[in-house]
């Protein structure tokens, strides 16, 4: 079964058109890196999949029509983590990551047993137990994107979809927040949607890619399909050399001839 299907997405905003007939299949399981040159419309994508932004054409989850599913039902199918998550002032890890157990609260309830150990588990599984009683304006980037991941996973959703999750990050901490998405996609049989910016880390990452430009795919199919020099300079109007790396295909940023004086 597929976890996202949609077929001929629209999204305008302002008056502007967003995206314009995009198709995308997500298989259950897979994880697919969307990329794209700034304004090809990537992070919309990702809000018209999680139901965040009004879109015509079809969205389905799981194969059930986005729009027959109330809120707090999407919600326990689809985890959202933005480029900049929003804090209330003063929260602490632990009331944070219980934020994403609301889709299992009643309106006007309390989290029940199950909701704190849900959330115990998901800080011990992301190694973050001994951060509970910390402000998230306290922690390091790296140490704030796991938190936001906590959130996601807390929501006991298959499918995640991150917007620039390593965006901030310096390159160990980029290592280290996709190695652990990578491994709970193993572990938990998670669904990956996520955009990047990083191309080189993003071909070692994805099963498969979708490069997008000006709100329409320009190209799909596995990283050595996608992360081409003619495809990146034609769409990125980038001049690069892609080389074969020990996990996907390297982008390597090359020079123009500087002037001489």
């Amino acid at each position: 079964m597929s976890a996202v299907e949609v077929r001929d997405l629209r999204v305008e905003l302002g008056g502007a058109r967003i995206l314009d007939g995009v198709d995308l299949t997500v298989a259950a399981g897979e994880w697919i890196t969307v990329i794209g040159p700034n304004g090809a419309g990537k992070s919309t994508l990702l809000r018209a999949v999680g139901g965040l932004v009004a879109a015509t054409g079809s969205i389905s989850l799981l194969g059930t029509p986005s729009a027959r599913l109330h809120r707090r039902d999407r919600a326990r199918i689809v985890a959202t983590v933005p480029q900049s998550p929003v804090v209330p002032p003063g929260m602490v890890v632990f009331d944070y990551v219980l934020l994403g157990r609301t889709p299992y609260i009643a309106p006007l309830g309390r989290e029940s047993a199950t909701d704190l150990s849900a959330v115990r588990e998901v800080l011990e599984r992301l190694d973050l137990t001994g951060f509970g009683d910390r402000e998230l304006v306290t922690l390091s980037g790296g140490e704030r994107q796991r938190v936001f991941l906590a959130r996601a996973l807390a929501q006991g959703a298959t499918l995640l979809l991150l917007d620039e999750p390593t965006t901030a990050l310096d390159i160990g901490h980029q290592q280290d927040v996709l190695e652990l998405v990578d491994q709970l996609r193993h572990d938990h049989g998670l669904t990956v949607l996520t955009t990047m910016h990083d191309l080189s880390i993003a071909g070692e990452y994805a099963d498969r890619m979708v490069l997008l430009a000006e709100g329409r795919v320009a190209a799909a199919g596995p990283p050595s399909e996608v992360l081409t020099e003619e495809l990146l300079a034609k769409y990125y109007r980038a001049r690069v050399r892609v080389v074969a790396g020990e996990h996907g295909p390297l982008v390597v940023p090359v020079r123009p001839h500087p002037r001489r004086p």
